[in-house]
């Protein structure tokens, strides 16, 4: 699966299993490059995370409803309404998205 940005193609990982929902980039040293979505999560943290990240929310039709860019270790984001799909992106993805646009995912 694939998110479509400004000509760019991010690869995304669903991340449906248990172990992968729990891990998404956690302990991870080298640069991320791909992207992770996570359904059914309207919540996140960074914990044990070495770099910062864009987080972008969204509802089921893929709509932006809130934006984190470069959201750094150590964080939570508390659950918001009307959220189904969360997705942790490379850091810089945020700047080429605005809030109730929506995202292109090639499935």
């Amino acid at each position: 699966m694939y998110l479509l940005c400004n000509q760019k193609k991010i690869e995304i990982e669903d991340c449906v299993s248990f172990w992968a929902r729990l891990k998404g980039f956690m302990f991870q040293k080298k640069k991320i490059s791909q992207g992770k979505r996570f359904p059914k999560c309207n919540s996140i943290h960074t914990f044990f995370m070495f770099q910062a990240i864009d987080v972008i929310m969204t509802d089921q039709n893929h709509r932006i409803i809130k934006m984190y860019p470069s959201l750094k270790p150590m964080r939570i984001l508390w659950p918001h309404q009307h959220v189904y799909y969360t997705y942790e992106l490379p850091i810089g993805t945020c700047q080429d998205f605005q809030v109730h646009s929506i995202l292109k995912i090639n499935e």
